[in-house]
């Protein structure tokens, strides 16, 4: 499960690592511990990110950063088109629903 320290590290690659909303970060490790699917636990991060805008800067890409690493770690071959394609949709279309997440990320996988 990653944690906040190593979601704000992979932000200061694109911002200064300056949590704006970690109350929003922290619900989402906590209800993500709450399932054993790596995948539900991913969206309830992705949201936050994108949504909450769980950073001052840099949170497309962490997000996407996020998700990267998250199918590396776990050695699942991925679109990188499609993991664009997620986090531009969740952007623009507000997308809230930790389900409707869940089936983007599991869409992108290979």
């Amino acid at each position: 499960m990653i944690d906040i320290k190593t979601i704000t590290e992979m932000n200061k690659q694109f911002g200064r690592g300056n949590p704006i909303n970690q109350q929003s970060l922290e619900f989402a490790i906590s209800s993500a511990k709450s399932t054993k699917d790596w995948i539900k636990q991913l969206a309830f991060i992705i949201r936050s990110i994108l949504i909450d805008h769980a950073f001052e800067e840099g949170n497309k890409r962490t997000a996407a950063v996020v998700l990267i690493t998250s199918f590396e770690i776990r050695k699942i071959a991925y679109d990188p088109y499609k993991v664009d394609f997620i986090i531009t949709e969740i952007t623009k279309k507000n997308i809230r629903d930790i389900n409707k997440i869940r089936r983007m990320i599991k869409n992108a996988t290979r």
